[in-house]
């Protein structure tokens, strides 16, 4: 069994009734959230780049549940210095956590935390194939289309796909579409959109599309659970 629970933006809790991981946990400052870092309890967090609003509560929850921040070596070093456990990966790499396998696949987009007017180079941006409760899913993470997602389709056996659909920093809807046939997925939850006006977009339009090439398209709210069939 696999159930997501969607937290705005891009964030996502994964669970197989053991074990939990989140994804991206922009929860404070982002108004759509119906969490709080305090409410988060993981074994693992996913940070797919450096950006505030992926980042975001990472290092915190990351100590208060004494469990590693997973990411780009570069982004993950970042976290140690800040007194976090750590598990450093790059794309192409695997990785077997006590829940599953977990493969870092890559992403188009920039990774670098503005802090006091300055950047902090963060590491290459990426996306995650999480093997969890013999399901196998697909978070993108900020991405525009690239033709390795057929690939990334092509070489697992993907349920489910999250992808952004908001445009202007990611994918829109029509290359998100194009993206969801490449990865094969059955089912695909639209993320990164609407959260700031920069990215609006309408998922249900997004959904008809899918709907035209066979695909199950679930718009979730934020709080809202999918479990995987």
């Amino acid at each position: 069994m696999l159930t997501v629970k969607y937290l705005g933006h891009a964030c996502f809790t994964a669970t197989d009734g053991t074990s939990s991981i989140i994804i991206d946990p922009f929860l404070s400052g982002n108004a759509n959230s119906p969490a709080t870092a305090e409410d988060i309890k993981v074994d693992a967090v996913f940070v797919t780049h450096g950006h505030s609003d992926h980042l975001g509560d990472a290092i915190y929850i990351a100590k208060c549940n004494d469990v590693p921040v997973v990411g780009a070596s570069e982004l993950t070093s970042y976290c140690k210095d800040n007194g976090c456990k750590i598990q450093p990966m790059q794309p192409g790499g695997k990785w077997n956590f006590e829940f599953g396998e977990v493969r870092m696949v890559p992403a188009l987009h920039g990774s670098g935390l503005i802090e006091h007017g300055r950047v902090t180079y963060m590491g290459i941006a990426c996306g995650y194939v999480v093997t969890m409760g013999e399901r196998t899913f697909y978070h993108a993470g900020d991405t525009g289309l690239f033709g390795d997602m057929r690939l990334i389709g092509d070489l697992n056996n993907l349920e489910l796909a999250m992808l952004p659909i908001g445009g202007q920093y990611t994918m829109g809807v029509d290359d998100a579409v194009l993206a969801a046939v490449w990865t094969h997925s059955p089912n695909v939850i639209p993320m990164h959109y609407n959260t700031f006006d920069t990215i609006r977009a309408d998922a249900s339009d997004f959904a008809r599309k899918l709907d035209a090439a066979k695909i199950n398209c679930h718009i979730l709210q934020p709080g809202d659970e999918y479990t995987v069939p």
